[in-house]
């Protein structure tokens, strides 16, 4: 049974602030990590993307700041720019019950000089990436002799970018009377030795990681070597998701698979480690708003990618480590709907296989290729065309400008609109095809704001 907020040593605005964000309930890690936050202990949470841990930090490192004194209080480390924002969101509205806090976002790919100007006039919770707070520390734009909380946020993804340094060198940066909380999906060896070195007597808190029976409609097909490429072509043809996401082990394999999907006349995007920030933060767009139905990515790459309502998730090539597989397809059947997990393997991978049904607890019943039928009609269009507006934060556009400008003086319907997107110099707006070319006409003179902008189609 669910518990509520209201059970919690929570203050009278922070529970309304909740109910207004309808919260209506604590999550399973909320319920089960929460009391311990709030009293001030260390904890290690394990618990898969997307149940509920912001709130769980968020809501712990809240009670503790001190909003009348403007330097770092707490600080929350992410593996990517992308976690980052969307974490320092999340936060910023749980804490509006609480006047004047200031949650600063310290990710590369944003000058150091400006962050550095935002630091002098204070920031209650900071929010980053290690290689960029790092950065800060070593340029004494930053003082954590104040940090009262420590929050590191998918730890293990962290690690396995390279980052155990920066952590360390972070860590010892910081007060030892301060609180430290560690979220991970996995629990390597890796974390474990981490943990021993940062943490007191921390709290072991695992719930959530296993998906329910019902949620994810798993399919495990066995294949012979070199029948990879054209298997995945099949499980498409077959399923035909609206939103796929393939899982490769490395990023050249990752450009295989896209170079062959292409090939195919198939709309994919790949995501990997070489792609530069403004890169990646288009192939997010693109396929977040579905502008892209499928998109090719390794495992460290696609961390921080938070879709709702993913169709499928195909494993190209199973992970040696379960926990990993369970990450993966965790990505799809949430918030109650159905998902879809398809993996293809030989048979000198049957190893892997074996690991999964030891860590699920499960039989994986393995499927013939011959049981998929290549329908005739096979349709991947996206549904919707990406548009870049020449203008964004700096410019002062707000996602109400555009949909007002589209609606009002554009003439489009509120359907035709999909998701709006701002960053600093540029903005992206996910529109129905049908409606492009009326789109791309109002932009040639039409104005957001009292000012023109040039917008142009992306893919």
């Amino acid at each position: 049974m669910s518990k509520p907020f209201s059970s919690l040593s929570l203050s009278d605005a922070q529970l309304a602030n909740l109910e207004s964000l309808n919260f209506k309930a604590m999550t399973e890690v909320q319920a089960a990590c929460l009391p311990s936050v709030l009293e001030g202990k260390d904890c290690i949470v394990q618990a898969k993307t997307g149940s509920g841990k912001t709130a769980a930090f968020g809501l712990g490192l809240l009670q503790k700041i001190n909003p009348r004194f403007f330097g770092a209080q707490a600080l929350v480390l992410c593996p990517t720019r992308e976690l980052a924002d969307q974490v320092a969101k999340d936060i910023r509205q749980l804490a509006r019950c609480i006047p004047n806090i200031k949650v600063v976002t310290l990710c590369g790919g944003k000058p150091l000089r400006k962050q550095a100007d935002s630091l002098q006039h204070g920031g209650h919770i900071l929010v980053g990436t290690p290689g960029r707070i790092k950065d800060h520390l070593s340029r004494e734009t930053v003082q954590f002799d104040q940090l009262k909380t420590v929050v590191l946020d998918e730890a293990d993804r962290m690690l396995d970018m390279g980052f155990y340094d920066e952590i360390i060198n972070i860590i010892n940066n910081t007060p030892r009377s301060r609180q430290t909380l560690l979220f991970s999906a996995t629990y390597p060896n890796s974390i474990k030795k981490m943990c021993r070195s940062i943490q007191r007597d921390p709290v072991m808190i695992k719930v959530d990681i296993q998906h329910t029976d019902n949620a994810i409609e798993a399919h495990f097909y066995l294949i012979n070597k070199g029948e990879r490429r054209d298997a995945l072509l099949s499980l498409l043809k077959h399923y035909q998701p609206e939103t796929t996401v393939i899982f490769c082990q490395t990023k050249v394999q990752c450009h295989e698979v896209t170079q062959f999907l292409r090939q195919q006349d198939i709309n994919v995007l790949a995501l990997h480690g070489d792609l530069e920030q403004h890169e990646r933060d288009q192939v997010l767009v693109r396929f977040s708003n579905r502008s892209c139905p499928v998109l090719v990515a390794t495992d460290v790459a696609a961390r921080g990618l938070d879709i709702k309502s993913l169709a499928a998730v195909i494993n190209y090539e199973l992970p040696h480590d379960p926990e990993i597989y369970v990450h993966r397809i965790g990505r799809t059947g949430r918030a109650g709907e159905k998902g879809l997990a398809l993996s293809l393997y030989t048979n000198p991978e049957i190893n892997r296989i074996i690991t999964i049904e030891d860590y699920c607890k499960i039989t994986c019943e393995h499927e013939e290729l011959t049981s998929l039928k290549n329908k005739a009609y096979f349709n991947l269009i996206p549904s919707m065309t990406t548009l870049q507006i020449d203008a964004g934060k700096k410019n002062k556009i707000r996602p109400g400008d555009l949909l007002g400008a589209l609606t009002k003086d554009a003439g489009l319907a509120g359907k035709q609109i999909g998701k709006i997107n701002i960053f600093d110099t540029f903005s992206y707006v996910a529109i129905e095809p049908e409606a492009i070319s009326q789109v791309l006409k109002y932009f040639r003179r039409g104005k957001v704001k009292g000012g023109a902008v040039k917008a142009r189609i992306i893919g």
